[in-house]
């Protein structure tokens, strides 16, 4: 199938799958619903989120200057503006097409700063795994703080029917796509290898010894500290704005550290489901707020609440990134 066709259908199955959503949590909200929501958002405290837009902005800025490190090893030390403008190009592409961002950031910066795409792509599949390993880390940290919340939100959305048998077939699969990936992967070596001389394998050679080489700068890094600092520093600041989004609404500005950490945790696998976190993070942070005794509609309120602050300073530095990457760069393309 065509690459194109494929990229469209991606991109309407997300984004049918966030109207869907969106659709979904509203179609049970009766006229006193609504009453509730217009109420709660009358009487919030809307200044609180000048404060969340800049710890979101600082915290996109902070992200760009981790990548700088991680591209440090490799030879490269692209300017912290270029970089910037490349993440936030990204972001604002992953809002229309999932994934492109990452393409897109990664092509933007190899084109103004003469850095070799495939290795920027090597970076960038690191730092989405440091992320990984990021959000995890808060989830654990999620569930030994609030183990009964937890377990009362895993067994409220999730069925544990003939977990034995579902258990031992996953272990079977996990077995069969270890053996699958291990055999791939020494055929593809030995063709590699082999056929190294004909300039499509080559040039694979080449994009794949880029990819690697970026994937394993982490182990050459020379601020080992900062980058420590600075991956800590980006999840501080998200969880920051969190506490702060929170507080707009009078319902919710009761809660206090351990409850914004469930909020944070459960919010960010929501942004991933589908594209921009349309549907499923407003959805996901109403299911997260009734477990604390706060209604579904005020629940679903601040998460669209939440939500417009996020996807406006993407919307908002994205498109200014973009209109200011090749007026910056004038005089090098």
């Amino acid at each position: 199938m065509n690459k194109k066709v494929i990229t469209i259908l991606q991109y309407v199955f997300f984004l049918g799958l966030g109207i869907f959503l969106v659709w979904w949590s509203a179609r049970d909200i009766d006229e006193h619903g609504w009453k509730e929501i217009k109420n709660s958002i009358a009487h919030a405290n809307f200044w609180v989120l000048f404060p969340v837009l800049s710890i979101l902005f600082l915290s996109h800025w902070i992200r760009a200057l981790r990548w700088i490190i991680l591209m440090e090893p490799l030879g490269y030390k692209p300017k912290k503006s270029n970089t910037f403008f490349a993440v936030m190009i990204g972001y604002l592409a992953n809002l229309a097409v999932p994934r492109l961002g990452e393409v897109l950031k990664c092509t933007l910066l190899a084109r103004y700063e003469k850095i070799p795409a495939e290795k920027l792509v090597g970076t960038m599949i690191l730092e989405r795994a440091i992320d990984v390993i990021s959000l995890l880390i808060v989830i654990i940290l999620t569930i030994i703080t609030q183990t009964e919340v937890f377990s009362e939100f895993i067994s409220q959305y999730f069925s544990f029917k003939d977990f034995q048998w579902k258990s031992l077939m996953s272990y079977k699969i996990l077995l069969i796509i270890i053996g699958a990936s291990l055999l791939a992967y020494f055929i593809s070596k030995y063709f590699l290898f082999r056929f190294k001389r004909i300039k499509l394998i080559h040039n694979i050679n080449k994009l794949l010894r880029g990819v690697f080489q970026g994937l394993f700068s982490i182990r050459r890094i020379q601020h080992k500290a900062l980058f420590f600092f600075y991956s800590i520093s980006i999840w501080g600041l998200y969880y920051l704005s969190t506490y702060l989004g929170l507080s707009a609404l009078n319902e919710t500005s009761v809660l206090g550290l351990t409850e914004t950490l469930s909020v944070l945790s459960f919010g960010s696998i929501g942004m991933i489901v589908t594209q921009g976190g349309i549907g499923a993070y407003q959805i996901i942070i109403q299911k997260t707020l009734l477990l604390y005794d706060i209604s579904a509609n005020i629940g679903l309120a601040c998460g669209w609440l939440l939500w417009l602050a996020q996807t406006f300073v993407v919307l908002f530095l994205g498109l200014i990134s973009f209109v200011l990457l090749p007026i910056y760069n004038r005089k090098k393309v």
